[in-house]
């Protein structure tokens, strides 16, 4: 790896597929900028036209949860059933949920 290409950014890129609904995060690559982390996330990552959108983030801008401490993260939802999906009716009018 160049010293020049070290000093760029890393970038984490997600492709939305044909099928798909959701973006999902299929690898990363260091660019200058945005705009050419787009260009070279379809390039590498779109070869077969599989992909209908194209999201990139700067890696350091991305915040992650400890996987030590699911825990205090998560266990406090499982007493307030009105976040579950299934307290709510959903109208046949609404697609995709």
């Amino acid at each position: 790896m160049t010293t020049e290409l070290k000093e760029w950014p890393l970038w984490e890129i997600f492709i939305r597929s044909k099928q798909g609904l959701e973006h999902k995060h299929c690898g990363s690559l260091h660019a200058a900028d945005a705009r050419q982390a787009l260009e070279m996330a379809r390039d590498v990552y779109t070869r077969r036209q599989e992909g209908v959108s194209i999201w990139v983030v700067e890696s350091k801008a991305i915040t992650a949860s400890n996987p030590d401490e699911k825990g205090e993260l998560f266990d406090p939802a499982a007493d307030k059933i009105y976040r579950h999906p299934t307290f709510y009716e959903i109208p046949d009018e609404v697609g995709h949920m």
